[in-house]
């Protein structure tokens, strides 16, 4: 529960290059992830070039902390994998999940952001690394060391939880 209550979105980065072992961690955990009839339709680009990362930051109004990551995967589906078409989402968003949570454990941070499914933005990303058809950009997410030190917020409210019926 440490790491889940830890857990923060992080925008800011220090400049400090994240080691090889650590952003393999990262994708082991991503792919780790429940997937509908283990469908494990996720594929992911790592970028670490500041030029491409500044490009990135650039995929839509909310992106711009890419430019300063040290770090960026973007999250992908892909179509050739998809037994269960109505459920590639939620599989990568529990891979999104456990990536981030991945980046607490390692002392890093992140902040997930949405791509699907928005249509301006699919297309940036489609161009930007040339993707065929069947692949779909879900999200993007900047990781580095935190700048400054995230703070617990208690997300939990009782008025959201009902036993047995509404």
């Amino acid at each position: 529960m440490e790491i889940i209550n830890s857990r923060r979105s992080v925008r800011t980065y220090k400049d400090i290059k994240v080691e090889k072992e650590k952003v393999e961690k990262l994708l082991r955990a991503a792919m780790q992830a429940p997937s509908a009839y283990n469908q494990q339709a996720w594929e992911f680009v790592v970028v670490e070039d500041k030029n491409t990362l500044k490009k990135l930051s650039e995929t839509s109004p909310f992106s711009k902390p890419v430019a300063n990551a040290p770090l960026a995967f973007v999250v992908l589906g892909n179509k050739d994998n998809m037994k269960v078409p109505g459920c590639w989402q939620q599989d990568l968003g529990a891979a999104c999940e456990n990536l981030l949570l991945e980046a607490v454990e390692l002392g890093l941070g992140g902040v997930w952001m949405a791509v699907t499914p928005e249509e301006d933005r699919i297309n940036y990303i489609k161009n930007m690394f040339n993707l065929p058809e069947n692949i779909i950009p879900y999200s993007l997410i900047p990781i580095g060391y935190p700048a400054d030190e995230p703070k617990f917020v208690d997300r939990f409210d009782s008025t959201k939880v009902h036993y047995e019926r509404w």
